[in-house]
């Protein structure tokens, strides 16, 4: 079964990877769209990490060039609201103090890490290279969880879509590298609300190796091992450069229109990111597809 959204192929593609990505081999990720509105997402995020009283990192250094005393006791104060019992919260602009013991020592502790919102590139200023990002790659591979909504989604895939400091309209600017905690990716955040449904076409054109994940508001994809599984509200696009050609489409058993670069996923469908092919897809309320 085949259905169209908005003039786009909603189709589950079985295309084997012609490569080997590296898989996520502990721990989990938890890539939010933005808005963060439906509640069962972070439930979900909570849960993996052990529940309300696990150690929590939140990380808010996107929001804000200068993040003052107040802002940062609002971000406290949201995420302590919404239940977390054991809560840090860790900013720092100077790359220095990022390289410390010291600084680090609260994600050694922690069971999950969270990254706000606000502009990526802010993320890979302070963190990128540092002793903190090797807290938060052993953070997961002692079997933590780490998520993030908008800038904090886009953070987690290795190349970093909307990396430009002055707009986050440009695609591919002066900020190109992201954490890679999901490898061989570009994460684009607040899909179909902002209708940027077409824009990581560019970045997957220049970079046809990577895989494209966009995601809409209140919508995210929780990955364990080479596979993720969409829970929220609404759609994740999957852009595929594979399935750009006429070879693609072949190997692919369909044939996709010439102007189709992406599919959608819909919550409860999983994907695997690895051999690039869906394990579960659901069509109008039912299971068409099941691997």
């Amino acid at each position: 079964m085949i259905f169209l959204l908005g003039g786009v192929l909603m189709l589950p593609c079985r295309l084997a990877a012609q490569e080997t990505a590296p898989v996520l081999a502990k721990g989990s990720l938890v890539i939010v769209g933005g808005a963060m509105q439906d509640t069962a997402i972070f439930n979900r995020f909570m849960q993996l990490a052990g529940g309300w009283d696990a150690p929590i990192v939140v990380v808010p250094t996107a929001m804000a060039d200068d993040l003052s005393p107040e802002m940062l006791q609002r971000v406290e104060q949201n995420f302590r609201e919404r239940g977390v019992q054991q809560l840090t919260v860790l900013h720092t602009k100077d790359r220095q103090l990022a390289d410390s013991e010291a600084f680090t020592a609260p994600i050694e502790q922690a069971r999950g890490l969270w990254f706000t919102g606000g502009r990526q590139w802010r993320i890979a200023d302070s963190y990128l290279h540092t002793r903190t990002q090797a807290a938060f790659e052993a953070l997961l591979q002692r079997g933590g969880v780490i998520g993030g909504s908008s800038a904090g989604a886009t953070i987690q895939g290795a190349y970093l879509a909307r990396g430009d400091t002055k707009t986050n309209t440009i695609m591919m600017g002066d900020h190109e590298e992201g954490f890679a905690f999901l490898p061989n990716t570009a994460i684009d955040q607040h899909l179909l609300v902002r209708n940027r449904q077409f824009d990581l076409i560019e970045i997957i054109s220049a970079h046809p190796e990577l895989l494209g994940i966009g995601l809409d508001e209140n919508t995210a994809i929780v990955v364990q091992g080479e596979e993720f599984e969409v829970i929220g509200q609404s759609f994740v696009a999957i852009y595929d450069h594979r399935l750009w050609t006429p070879q693609g489409r072949e190997a692919a058993g369909y044939v996709l229109p010439q102007e189709a670069k992406f599919f959608f996923l819909r919550p409860g469908d999983r994907y695997n990111y690895v051999k690039r092919e869906v394990v579960k897809w659901q069509g109008r309320g039912r299971a068409v597809f099941e691997r």
